[in-house]
């Protein structure tokens, strides 16, 4: 091989690097600089695609049981395997669709207003380039749970449609805070908190998932790589609440924890309206009692328990205390 050739072979292997000259670089953060400089080394975009067929054990659940919000109810328990069978399908099938609205609705358009430069930042190269990697990434995210969602439909052998799904609870909450904000400025403040609180947060959702061997093996692959990407996202979105926090005067800090609590009673509780339009399409005996019995258990009851890093975020941010006392006002 001669010199030219493996010095264009060197060029076509080399990890991608950040612009050298930066002199904006300092303020960007520690965390920023070294999450984009390993972006090619950790991020599952990176990593070669697995076979997902090859995954597949068809005599593995598709959902862990005990996170069936109905798991203990007598009327499920009366079902035949089949029935059941789509039920926890339908379950993973809704998992999936509810991270992919909250990737493509709630974060990357919140990760769009760094971008943007929306707030007034400047933003140095390193963090433009830090917050479009991770937007690459949650785009990635949607392509494997799409992908999942039609393993799950073609090796089953049902429908399963996403049409017979609503919104998903977070992305509803979302629409609406966007919706009432009095202004622009106000809506990026509560599109910036919704994606502070699903980054911060969605690991520990994710992790529900993981550890229940019962479960599909593709299925707990899809989470588990998703996962890994969504840590290193929870510093990022850390990094970036912090640089925003840091310029606002008092009636955007106000505006600001309001959607936090917002965004935490939103991703952390439960999606009845989802299990509805299960439950309604799937046309389970005694489907009304069993979704009225179904409200009232889930009533304040939390699906996501490990909100410790939006906790230790903001407790870094002297907002802790103020954030709770919102939190408890909206759930009184």
């Amino acid at each position: 091989m001669s010199d030219p050739d493996r010095a264009r072979r060197r060029e076509r292997v080399r990890p991608p690097t950040l612009p050298e000259h930066d002199p904006a670089d300092p303020a960007a953060g520690a965390v920023i600089r070294a999450l984009s400089r390993t972006w090619d080394r950790r991020a599952a975009v990176k990593k070669p695609e697995p076979d997902l067929d090859a995954l597949f054990d068809p005599g593995k659940l598709d959902f862990p049981e005990p996170l069936l919000p109905f798991h203990t109810d007598r009327r499920y328990l009366a079902l035949d395997d089949e029935p059941r069978a789509r039920l926890r399908a339908w379950a993973w099938i809704a998992y999936n669709k509810n991270v992919i609205d909250i990737e493509q609705y709630v974060v990357n358009p919140g990760f769009a207003l760094i971008t943007s430069d929306v707030f007034g930042l400047a933003p140095s190269d390193t963090v433009v380039v830090g917050v479009l990697q991770a937007m690459v990434d949650e785009q990635y995210h949607t392509l494997m749970h799409q992908n999942a969602n039609a393993l799950t439909r073609r090796r089953r052998g049902w429908a399963l449609p996403d049409a017979v799904l609503p919104p998903c609870r977070t992305v509803r909450a979302h629409h609406a805070a966007v919706t009432a904000a009095a202004d622009p400025r106000h809506a990026a403040l509560v599109r910036l908190a919704f994606t502070t609180v699903a980054e911060t947060s969605i690991s520990a959702y994710l992790g529900l998932f993981t550890q229940d061997e019962t479960v599909q093996p593709v299925n707990r692959s899809t989470v588990a790589v998703h996962r890994r990407d969504e840590l290193c996202h929870a510093s990022l979105s850390g990094e970036l609440l912090t640089m925003v926090f840091g310029e606002l005067d008092s009636t955007d800090k106000d505006r600001l924890l309001d959607a936090l609590a917002a965004g935490i009673d939103a991703f952390t509780g439960n999606d009845t309206d989802t299990w509805a339009a299960i439950i309604t399409h799937e046309r389970v005996p005694g489907a009304d009692a069993l979704l009225a019995d179904l409200v009232d258990a889930t009533a304040g009851r939390q699906v996501v328990q490990d909100c410790s890093a939006i906790h230790r975020l903001c407790a870094d941010l002297g907002i802790w205390d103020d954030l709770v006392a919102r939190i408890t006002v909206d759930r009184a």
